[in-house]
């Protein structure tokens, strides 16, 4: 996971002075999330910007404890720091609370306001880059927790009232913050470990990738004399033009025994791949005029 993350962070994030930082242990039995937060909202001298390929389940979370840690994502977003988690590889999710009940699994910190949540795409045939589809692993979906922030209301309606064979309502809280918010490629990925080449996949391959090109406008930005782009949700959602609308692929994963779909892809933004993957050119002529 970690020489994933460095190895592709720094070859898309060229020249990009990077930093590893780990945080150890558990918090009960799950990630330590909050601390990592603190200990970064006490740190002086921060990078402008974090890959993060980790999550948990939200329902296995206290509402209390995910939104102290959400206090500690806001701040760091009034400092400038973009925060960036991978979405997961369960596609919607599914959680069987009776022996006849399902509903979908969100993720967290995926799915926190406070974030921005990369999903996955993989190319349609194998050794072809002809074009892209959704991966019906990529995490996706609604909270359960938090309520859907204005940023994304309208993206979000258009897609609930648009898009058709969506999974009953009763599987998910249409009302709730939405994710992912983009995708990049998601399979096929070749990382060097002890002189051995292996192939990985999943979102966190993805979510390095929209990171280093985030770090890319950074330096673009900064080498102009303007501020890096800070929590990036306001400004992703004001620009969907600058992604690749990824319209192709199956619904995404949930309930297979029971025979259940998650979301449908869709034109615009969707629960699979978000508003897309990011068009390089693009991105870096918006983040130039943003706060202009």
């Amino acid at each position: 996971e970690a020489n994933l993350d460095v190895q592709y962070l720094m070859s898309l994030g060229a020249n990009i002075t990077t930093v590893f930082w780990s945080t150890g242990g558990l918090h009960e039995k799950q990630e330590p999330f909050l601390e990592w937060a603190i200990t970064l909202t006490n740190t002086t001298d921060l990078p402008h910007v974090f890959s993060v390929s980790y999550g948990d389940v939200e329902r296995s979370l206290s509402p209390e404890y995910m939104t102290r840690i959400n206090t500690e994502f806001q701040k760091l977003g009034l400092r400038g720091i973009s925060i960036l988690f991978a979405s997961g590889d369960d596609g919607a999710g599914c959680h069987n609370f009776n022996d006849t009940a399902y509903t979908f699994e969100p993720q967290y910190p995926a799915s926190s306001p406070y974030v921005t949540t990369v999903g996955g795409t993989q190319f349609t045939a194998i050794f072809s880059d002809v074009n892209e589809e959704g991966n019906d692993i990529s995490g996706g979906g609604f909270s359960n927790q938090f309520a859907m922030p204005k940023w994304q209301q309208e993206t979000v309606e258009k897609y609930l009232n648009t898009t058709a064979n969506l999974p009953d309502a009763k599987y998910f809280n249409p009302k709730m913050r939405a994710y992912p918010d983009v995708s990049a490629m998601s399979d096929d990925f070749w990382i060097i470990i002890d002189r051995i080449l292996m192939n990985v996949a999943g979102t966190s391959a993805a979510t390095p990738t929209v990171a280093g090109l985030v770090s890319m406008a950074n330096d673009a930005r900064l080498n102009a004399g303007k501020p890096v782009l800070g929590f990036l949700n306001p400004f992703i959602y004001q620009n969907p033009q600058i992604f690749f609308d990824v319209t192709l692929g199956s619904p995404s994963q949930a309930c297979w025994l029971d025979d259940l779909e998650g979301y449908p892809v869709a034109e615009g933004w969707d629960p699979v791949t978000g508003f897309g993957t990011p068009d390089y050119n693009k991105l870096i002529a918006a983040a130039m005029q943003y706060y202009d």
